[in-house]
């Protein structure tokens, strides 16, 4: 194993040296590399790309990497400095330019992500995106699926980074998974000494990361040059090998430059000094690597000189045809936000309940409907915090077991094992990003995160990664993951980090789906739908709801499904329309019975939404054409809360059949308070509600 820098010494010694033709193959990856960028640039300046951002410097360790991989084999999860890495593994030339160009025909996005961001299903090349370390998670996580998925495979993930990325928590989380569970990964750290303006040694402390990293157990750890081809190559291949032969997580510190500023819209010169930008010069590879070919007797200049024509040319032709490709057609923007391929919202989804035994609570069926999931699909994996029955499979005989704080998975390790059933390190953003790996890879995860209240460090990985992986990579990936939460309050001493809503923070996101049930029967019906849908999916469980006597049912059967998007008129009415979801369903029924006393004659609907994206359109249209009055019930903030968007959707469509203005009753606009007479002020109660509808009815 190698523990520090390889020299030219080193070489005679390593069984990592490539021949001659390959050595030539690896220049030219190289040069086109860096005359991509050269081009991209020029471009640029003259308007007719829209950004740059370069790979410059990092063209050793991205085209020694890329040669000691196996595309189509291994998994790769690149940043946007890796143009030479990708053209090692299989990208084009026109790949490359017509995503400058923002073309309908980039193979990547369709016109979709800025430059520098490939993808490529066949060659196992994850899309990529711009948010720094978001992909470590879910490298790991697709290391991860390919044990599962193959046991006997010697595949590795790699995941590449710069130095300031690993600054990022997410690199620490799936550091820390790695190494538990001991997975192929192989981190690549390409330390160019700068994050845009931030030298190495404001990101880590002593400047070098393998050094800070070198106390996790099971990572096998090395360093190089990477400005230096033959020592990189070296080592990579080493550290690749091992990965395989030992199936453990390993670290490479790659040193490298950045001869050009960080991208167009910087200036390195700023903070950079002269001496700093020589010193750089020096050590390029675009100018150290061919003398070496040469000296060596590998090329001669005449060689040299016909090889960068070659390339030259290649470019030149490229921009010409891309310059002329077509962009992005009219009319698609909203193409692959979600699967073409299932429709959870589709009458497929429609089954009779076949009801049989007890009535059951929701918790209940939320248990049930995961044992007969996970029985049906041998791919769907559950986890998160304290989710499995006892991690010391040695404890399992003298336990009961946990299955989650609200024992929703109760019995499901027991049941399935532990590799199905496992619990994580308390690390939000690490259960979401390996669930996206794992998704990404053809498994089915449902995962748990234990209070709606902590799942915000996951915010990224759900906004920026889950919900655009689709879209971003125009259909070429997907991640369907099912994420389970426990929500809501009207639990006494719940306070304020247990007991908070926020739904229309994640309903204002693009690509997820966001159901919400009110009893056992609607959240067995729709976590199956979840389950079985092609689009990633919150699904949000009340914890008041979980035990509730009056929401029971019995079991409707293992095959019962509930479309997305389809409300349940939970009360019929004919004068005011309450729209409503969760745990206000119930109170918005006893209010409704209220309001009836006291206004002889008028009867009043309850819609319950379900699903709150896709949401009921139609039913809401059709209740408030009925009844004229209509007010939105919500257990979130008032001020741009959920009901905001339905009462504007109200205001702009239905104008014309109101006869009084639209009501909503919500929480105040605070956090939820840790006495109970303090919550039941902050909450919506039955009182508010019969109060507001009092008012919409005698307007």
């Amino acid at each position: 194993m190698l523990t520090s820098t390889t020299t030219e010494a080193d070489l005679s010694a390593l069984p990592t040296r490539l021949g001659r033709d390959q050595r030539i193959q690896a220049f030219r990856i190289m040069y086109l590399s860096r005359r991509i960028d050269d081009r991209e640039i020029l471009l640029k300046r003259q308007n007719k790309i829209y950004f740059q951002i370069s790979g410059a410097g990092h063209e050793a360790i991205g085209a020694a990497a890329g040669l000691a991989m196996r595309p189509g084999h291994d998994w790769f999860y690149t940043y946007y400095r890796d143009r030479a890495l990708s053209l090692a593994l299989g990208i084009t030339t026109e790949d490359m330019l017509l995503q400058s160009v923002g073309a309908a025909a980039d193979p990547a996005s369709g016109g979709r992500q800025m430059p520098s961001h490939w993808g490529s299903p066949r060659l196992n090349l994850v899309t990529g995106s711009s948010p720094t370390g978001t992909q470590f998670v879910q490298a790991v996580g697709c290391a991860h699926a390919t044990r599962l998925l193959d046991p006997p495979s010697d595949a590795v993930t790699l995941v590449t980074t710069g130095d300031g990325a690993a600054s990022e928590g997410e690199f620490w989380e799936a550091m820390n998974i790695a190494c538990i569970d001991k997975l192929p990964v192989v981190f690549l750290e390409e330390d160019n000494g700068y994050a845009i303006s931030t030298p190495v040694e404001r990101q880590t402390p002593g400047g070098d990361l393998s050094k800070v990293v070198s106390g996790f157990p099971n990572l096998k750890i090395f360093n190089c040059d990477g400005t230096d081809f033959d020592a990189t190559y070296a080592t990579m291949a080493e550290a690749v090998e091992l990965c395989r032969r030992e199936q453990t997580p390993v670290f490479i510190r790659a040193t490298c430059t950045r001869p050009y500023s960080h991208s167009l819209s910087d200036d390195e010169k700023l903070y950079k000094t002269k001496a700093e930008r020589e010193e750089e010069a020096r050590r390029d590879p675009l100018v150290t690597f061919p003398e070496r070919l040469i000296s060596e007797g590998v090329l001669d200049r005449h060689g040299l000189e016909l090889l960068t024509h070659e390339v030259d040319l290649e470019i030149q032709e490229v921009t010409e045809r891309v310059l002329k490709a077509a962009p992005p057609p009219s009319g698609s923007a909203l193409r692959y936000l979600y699967s073409e391929r299932v429709d959870p919202a589709s009458s497929e989804f429609e089954a009779a309940p076949k009801l049989s035994g007890e009535p059951r609570t929701m918790v209940d069926e939320i248990n049930r409907t995961l044992h007969e999931e996970m029985r049906r699909n041998a791919r769907m994996v559950v986890f998160g915090e304290d989710v499995a029955d006892c991690s010391r499979e040695s404890s399992l005989p003298l336990v009961k077991g946990k299955g989650g704080v609200f024992k929703a998975t109760q019995g499901l390790q027991i049941a399935f094992g532990s590799a199905r059933c496992f619990n994580t390190p308390i690390a939000e953003a690490g259960i979401v990003g390996r669930a996206i790996g794992m998704a990404t890879c053809g498994m089915k995860p449902v995962v748990e995160i234990q209070f709606f209240d902590y799942i915000w460090p996951a915010m990224m990985q759900i906004r920026d990664e889950l919900a655009t992986l689709r879209w971003r990579s125009n259909n070429a990936f997907s991640a369907p993951v099912v994420i389970r939460v426990a929500t809501g309050g009207y639990l006494n001493g719940g306070a304020i980090y247990h007991s908070q809503s926020g739904e229309s923070i994640f309903t204002h996101i693009p690509g997820l789906r966001v159901v919400f049930p009110s009893n056992a029967l609607d959240a067995c019906g729709l976590l199956r739908t979840a389950i079985r849908c092609d689009d990633p999916v919150l699904f949000l469980e009340h914890k008041r709801l979980y035990r509730e006597p009056y929401n029971r049912s019995p079991h409707p059967g293992p095959e019962y499904t509930i479309p997305f998007g389809k409300a349940r008129i939970a009360k019929a009415g004919a004068n005011l329309t309450i729209v409503t979801y969760g745990a206000l369903v119930q109170k918005s029924m006893q209010a409704a019975v209220q309001v009836e006393e006291r206004n002889p004659g008028t009867t009043v609907e309850v819609i319950d939404l379900r699903s709150l994206s896709p949401y009921d359109w139609e039913s809401i249209r059709a209740s408030v054409e009925k009844t004229s009055r209509v007010m939105i019930v919500h257990e979130d903030c008032l001020s741009f809360g959920y009901g905001a968007e339905i009462s504007a959707r109200i205001a702009s469509e239905l104008f014309s059949s109101l006869d009084a203005p639209i009501g909503r009753v919500a929480a105040l606009d605070t956090w939820v308070g840790y006495h109970p007479q303090l919550e039941n002020e902050i909450l919506p109660q039955v009182e508010n509600i019969v109060e507001e509808a009092g008012r919409i009815l005698s307007y």
